[in-house]
C-alpha cells in the first residue's frame, strides 16, 4: 500500500473537514446566502491554492533549472511528493462536492479539468515518477488565489471595488504567466523529452496538454471579455 495513497485519503478527509467548518470561519455575507456551499467551495479552494507559495515554488527555481522536472529520484525538493498527493486530495474532495451540489451542465467543464488533473497527478504519486514536472503544473495555483478571490468578491457583491478593480488586473498578468506560460513550458518539455518519457506516460501528458491548454485559453478569454470589455 503506498504511503502517497495514505497522504492523498489524509489529505480529502481534512479538506472536507475544512469544508465543513468555513462557514463557521468565514461566514458568508447576505448575498452569497442563497449559495452557501458555493461559498464554503471557493475558500476551500483558495486554502488549497496558498499550499504552493507555502512550499517555496519558486518559478524561477523551474524556469532556469528544468533537470528539476525530471523523474530522477532526488530532483525535486524535500516534501515535493507529498505536496503532489496532497493536491490529489484536495481534487477529489473538490470533484465530490461539485457532484453533490451542483448540477452537471454548469459543472463538467470543471469536473472534466479536475479528472486530467488527478489521473497526471496520480501517475506521479503512485510512480515516484514526474514529481518535479507536476510541481510546474502547481505553479498555476498562484493564479487560482486571484481567481478565487475574484470569485469571493462577485459572490459577495463587490464587483464595482478598487479591491475587484485591482484584483482583476492581477488576475490577468498572473493568468499569463502563471497558466499560459507555463503550460507552454510543459508542452515543449514533454515535445523535447519524448524519447525519455515511456509511450503510455508521453500520451496521458500529452492528451492532458491537448486539454488543458485550449480550456485555459477559452476561460482567459471569458475573463478578459467579463472584467474589461463587458
Amino acid at each position: 500500500f503506498s504511503p502517497g495513497l495514505l497522504v492523498v485519503a489524509g489529505s480529502f478527509a481534512a479538506f472536507r473537514l475544512l469544508n465543513r467548518g468555513l462557514e463557521r470561519l468565514v461566514p458568508p455575507p447576505p448575498s452569497a446566502r442563497r449559495n452557501r456551499w458555493k461559498w464554503r467551495n471557493i475558500w476551500t479552494s483558495l486554502a488549497h491554492s496558498a499550499l504552493p507559495g507555502a512550499h517555496n515554488l519558486s518559478p524561477r527555481r523551474f524556469y532556469l533549472h528544468p533537470e528539476l522536472s525530471k523523474d530522477l529520484v532526488g530532483t525535486h525538493p524535500p516534501g515535493a511528493h507529498s505536496l503532489v498527493a496532497v493536491s490529489v486530495g484536495y481534487f477529489l474532495e473538490d470533484f465530490v462536492d461539485m457532484l453533490c451540489n451542483q448540477k452537471l451542465h454548469q459543472s463538467w467543464e470543471l469536473l472534466f479539468h479536475h479528472s486530467v488533473v488527478i489521473v497526471c497527478f496520480g501517475i506521479a504519486v503512485l510512480l515516484h515518477q514526474y514529481v518535479g514536472f507536476a510541481l510546474v503544473a502547481l505553479l498555476v495555483e498562484i493564479n487560482s488565489i486571484f481567481l478565487h478571490l475574484r470569485q469571493i468578491l462577485l459572490m459577495a457583491n463587490l464587483v464595482h471595488t478598487t479591491c475587484y478593480r485591482l484584483n482583476s488586473v492581477v488576475n490577468l498578468g498572473t493568468y499569463v504567466v502563471f497558466r499560459i506560460a507555463t503550460l507552454a513550458w510543459m508542452t515543449r518539455w514533454l515535445f523535447l523529452n519524448r524519447q525519455n518519457v515511456p509511450p503510455a506516460t508521453y500520451a496521458v501528458g500529452t492528451v492532458g496538454m491537448a486539454i488543458m491548454t485550449p480550456m485555459n485559453i477559452i476561460l482567459f478569454y471569458r475573463l478578459l471579455r467579463s472584467d474589461f470589455f463587458k
